[in-house]
């Protein structure tokens, strides 16, 4: 097993789950595999993301595993693997655990060599603490501005870690109305944080009295907000909001991946400071924010990475440190939100059939729109000046995914159109 390679001794494995209804079945296997191949296991139960990956490196682990289907709907489940960072894999490293398990190359311990297990239900009191340390979250402020705040945790776990935070940071809990914060795993409405999907928290702050609504996926890495009229922030300008705040304070640059909002390249800048784009993935985003020193970045689906905290998305770090700016800013949330670049993203994509070569059509589109500025780093990413489109290929279905933004919904929809009919046209064109 890849855990296993260069050591002799049982090595640690944190594991840790979303709320979702197959969640404690596959705990059970999970955990007594990893016993079974003579690995000690510590379970943080229902748990977070976030807090597993912080739980690696305190507890010295050889790596963790987080049971979660992230966003996706309530009968899928899945793995998350990290590293002994606390960090995704790699693709090297995600190819080697695939080997091992292609291979089939591997023994389970004599029955006196299995290893432990230990419930340690803990430990997301230890994330919490670690954030109030932090020295851009000041829970003065936050208290001091006595903010009302609805939270929507699509009954998982984020039920139990965002209200302890809010509590933690000073907010009263007379304060905080808790919507879908039961984790029962019957998610309430599709759990992908989108304003489609929220439906409900927006109706409830639009008839009420609140600051702020603050909504979570199952697994609590990705961060969406609504503003006191009950429209929704823009999960584009999560990070925006928590990196213009970081850079008043923090020099250095930013990282996001080559789908995100234009509005955080411009905050960069204007602060005097480089930004970058990397691959589509957060293991892309984590290692070009490594390579460029970044002290904000994540991707424009609402998940912030602080490597002042740690190299992973972090939905509750995010709410501490927007909730922080905020707070100094004095003003509401759609204020705040007004401060920063309007752009709109158009997201389309084109069906394929399977004979067709997506890389030939990828190539194709490069030579036609040499002229312009081309990344290929991740697909094909065009830039227009400010607007710009991007193609990505699905790995699973011949489908090209069609990503692009302006200032104008209807300029970014009109080029997604214009690269969907220039596919058309190399597809209908008379073969060589």
């Amino acid at each position: 097993m890849w855990v296993l390679k260069g050591t002799s001794e049982a090595p640690t494995v944190v594991i840790g789950r979303d709320a979702r209804l197959s969640g404690s079945m596959l705990t059970s296997i999970v955990a007594g595999t990893l016993q079974g191949l003579g690995i000690n296991v510590i379970d943080l139960g229902l748990s977070t993301t976030p807090t597993v990956e912080m739980a690696v490196t305190h507890f010295e682990a050889a790596g963790g595993i987080i049971l979660t289907a992230s966003h996706n709907p309530i009968q899928w489940n899945a793995l998350k693997l990290l590293n002994s960072r606390g960090e995704f894999l790699s693709a090297e490293a995600g190819e080697q655990v695939l080997e091992f398990a292609d291979q089939e190359n591997f023994v389970f311990a004599d029955v006196k060599k299995i290893g432990t297990y230990r419930l340690d239900d803990t430990f997301l009191d230890q994330h919490i603490e670690a954030i109030l340390a932090l020295e851009l979250v000041d829970a003065e402020a936050i208290r001091g501005a006595d903010f009302r705040i609805a939270v929507d945790a699509v009954n998982s776990t984020g039920g139990i870690a965002v209200p302890k935070l809010l509590e933690a940071l000073g907010v009263a809990p007379e304060n905080i109305t808790k919507i879908n914060c039961e984790p029962t795993g019957y998610f309430a409405h599709n759990p992908e944080p989108l304003p489609e999907h929220l439906h409900e928290i927006s109706k409830t702050i639009e008839q009420g009295n609140f600051h702020l609504g603050i909504v979570v996926d199952p697994d609590v890495d990705r961060l969406a907000l609504i503003g006191e009229d009950g429209t929704p922030f823009g999960e584009e300008y999560t990070l925006v909001a928590v990196a213009d705040y970081v850079l008043k304070h923090t020099p250095g640059n930013t990282v996001s991946n080559l789908s995100s909002t234009g509005a955080l390249r411009d905050i960069t800048q204007k602060a005097g400071h480089t930004y970058h784009a990397s691959a589509v993935g957060e293991v892309n985003v984590v290692e070009a924010m490594k390579a460029h020193h970044a002290v904000i970045g994540g991707e424009g689906n609402g998940g912030v990475i602080y490597p002042a905290l740690h190299y992973g998305r972090d939905a509750l770090a995010g709410i501490a440190l927007f909730l922080t700016h905020l707070a100094r800013f004095g003003k509401s949330v759609n204020a705040l939100r007004s401060t920063y670049p309007n752009y709109y993203i158009s997201k389309n994509k084109i069906e394929l059939t399977p004979d067709i070569d997506v890389d030939l059509v990828l190539a194709a589109i490069v030579r036609k729109y040499a002229k312009q500025p081309v990344n290929t780093v991740d697909g094909v990413r065009i830039d227009f000046d400010k607007d710009w489109v991007h193609l990505r290929k699905s790995n699973t279905e011949p489908i090209i995914r069609i990503y692009s933004e302006s200032d104008l919904i209807s300029t970014a929809n009109n080029l997604a159109n214009k690269l969907i009919m220039d596919i058309k046209e190399i597809l209908s064109a008379p073969k060589e």
